[in-house]
């Protein structure tokens, strides 16, 4: 069956309407008419599977027929991701949704070649959330992954410590909307003081005696982070990982790391 995103502040199983882009995207496009059946989820767990019961100039109403819910990941994983150039970053916000990842954080680092000012950069945002909600949709993941506002690194650094993690897409906090706290920080690294991955996460195991439930994950530019934000980055506690001999391309390393963290903690 078709999937149709709802957001959380819109949720009501006794009131099901599908609006704006899902609503033409559900009547105009897919041509679906009065009887036919779709699932509704709305990035926090929730799915429901409901009939369509009207159809009218930019709203389709459903009755819930069966709801159920799923729960969250173990782990929360949250990509930092610098903003590489293209439509790359579109690919790596699809892959993330479909391996599991909770946050995407874009990020503007001294070698991102993007230029993006206040305007572009809200326009960005909503692109790839956007993005994200097609691939929930398409893959079956019921948590919607929230693409946070582009920032610099150090402005990151600094809504970590002061910011409250947004209960989802949509909705509103105080503060900054970056998850204040992480049991294990990494970035990717290209120096010779990197560790593997499997190592961190064995001696993670060891001293704490159980796997992190949350993770924030690194992922640098064409041309990696600069040693000055690497340092940054180390003064936060990030460890840096090593992703193996080869130079990986900027979405090939962020899907990497995710799948492996997913592998391992998921």
């Amino acid at each position: 069956m078709h999937r149709f995103y709802i957001a959380p502040h819109e949720w009501n199983p006794d009131a099901l309407i599908l609006s704006g882009p899902e609503a033409h995207h559900c009547r105009d496009v897919l041509r679906m008419t009065r009887g036919d059946k779709a699932v509704l989820f709305n990035g926090r767990g929730r799915e429901i599977t409901a009939e369509i019961v009207d159809l009218e100039r930019g709203k389709v109403r459903l009755r819930k027929l069966h709801e159920s819910n799923t729960p969250p990941l173990r782990c929360r994983i949250t990509l930092g991701q610098a903003i590489p150039k293209g439509k790359n970053m579109e690919l790596i916000v699809q892959k993330a949704v479909e391996i599991g990842a909770s946050e995407i954080a874009p990020l503007i680092s001294e070698r991102t070649i993007v230029d993006l000012d206040p305007a572009s950069a809200g326009q960005k945002q909503a692109k790839w959330q956007q993005v994200a909600i097609e691939a929930a949709k398409q893959c079956g993941q019921n948590w919607l992954p929230h693409v946070h506002a582009p920032r610099k690194l150090k402005d990151f650094f600094v809504d970590v410590a002061t910011g409250l993690r947004p209960v989802g897409p949509n909705e509103k906090t105080s503060h900054s909307d970056v998850a204040t706290s992480f049991d294990l920080r990494l970035i990717g690294s290209l120096q010779p003081d990197a560790l593997h991955l499997k190592k961190i996460l064995a001696q993670y195991a060891s001293e704490h005696r159980a796997l992190p439930e949350s993770v924030l994950m690194l992922i640098g530019p064409e041309g990696d982070f600069t040693p000055a934000e690497l340092a940054l980055a180390k003064s936060h506690d990030c460890l840096p990982i090593t992703l193996g001999p080869v130079v990986l391309r900027v979405e090939t390393a962020a899907l990497y790391c995710l799948s492996v963290l997913s592998y391992e903690l998921l």
